[in-house]
């Protein structure tokens, strides 16, 4: 029996949190997230997800371009890649990933420029070892973003056949990381003055019209001898408008697709669409073909 001291007033128990109260704990547990997290995320870097990082694998004359797996902001391999490696393993794919941007024993957190240094010197790594001339790029979130970077600036251009972007923070993101309107904002926005924002240049590179996205603005989305693929979620809660994902370029060389336009029941949001088996399938499309995914490629939803 419960002793009716203890009952909070049914008034009490009806009112809904004040917008500032529901900030401050979504601070609270934005900064333990990133300052509790380092053990379990240092445990997990090195490891790659099944089917990945066989350096003895040797690309055969259908697939001849190895897949370098690029996984998120604070991500490591191992998670982002769990289940699509295997896939395009399987499908007879030499795959390769890696763990970049380690700011604080955390993934994926350093600046962006950083990172897509550190890409390419995996990317000549994968040539050196397969042989091969050049390699395609599949990238969730910032690891769909980072490589334009490496493509654009530092000479990737030569070494990329595919870009494929999985909900890319292509433009930056007008979402988590920044401040709303009312300068309540969210998260990651409360947290600019405690450790989870401090310690993650990766984050405010990708904030929408940040120093970093503007200097990537002033060159074009694509370049030349590069395809590119973005598939996009309506459901994306992070990497916002999910929009502002897309690329512009010429038809034939890329291919915008978002999830709801294939499979409208797709329920698929930000963090697990590397997840997704509808993703797969575009995946698979757009690496299997001479150009990007196909604009009318017809999944099983």
């Amino acid at each position: 029996m419960t002793d009716p001291s203890l009952t909070l007033p049914r008034p009490l128990l009806r009112r809904r949190p004040s917008r500032p109260l529901l900030a401050l704990l979504a601070a609270i547990i934005a900064v333990l997230a990133v300052t509790a997290a380092p053990t379990a995320r240092a445990d997990a870097l090195g490891i790659s997800p099944p089917g990945a990082n066989d350096w003895d694998c040797v690309p055969s004359a259908e697939h001849p371009e190895p897949v370098v797996l690029v996984n998120g902001t604070f991500e490591t391999m191992a998670k982002n890649w769990w289940t699509l490696a295997p896939v395009l393993a399987d499908a007879g794919y030499c795959v390769y990933a890696f763990d970049y941007g380690v700011t604080h024993v955390v993934p994926a957190t350093g600046p962006v420029r950083d990172s897509a240094t550190e890409l390419g010197t995996f990317v000549d790594r994968v040539l050196g070892a397969t042989g091969a001339q050049e390699v395609d790029l599949v990238g969730h979130s910032q690891g769909g973003m980072m490589p334009r970077w490496y493509i654009g600036f530092q000479g990737g251009a030569a070494k990329v056949d595919d870009l494929v972007g999985i909900a890319p923070s292509s433009h930056g993101t007008q979402g988590l990381i920044v401040r709303d309107d009312d300068g309540e904002g969210s998260a990651l926005a409360h947290a600019d003055q405690g450790i989870a924002y401090r310690t993650c240049a990766a984050c405010i590179d990708q904030q929408a019209g940040s120093g970093f996205m503007q200097e990537l603005a002033s060159i074009p989305d694509t370049v030349p001898g590069v395809d590119y693929t973005v598939i996009s979620t309506e459901h994306d809660e992070i990497v916002t408008p999910y929009t502002s994902q897309a690329l512009e370029g010429p038809e034939d060389q890329v291919t915008n697709l978002v999830l709801q336009d294939l499979c409208p029941r797709d329920p698929f949001a930000h963090d697990q669409s590397p997840n997704d088996p509808v993703v797969h399938q575009i995946v698979l499309d757009a690496l299997d073909q001479d150009g990007p995914a196909s604009k009318d490629v017809s999944p099983t939803c």
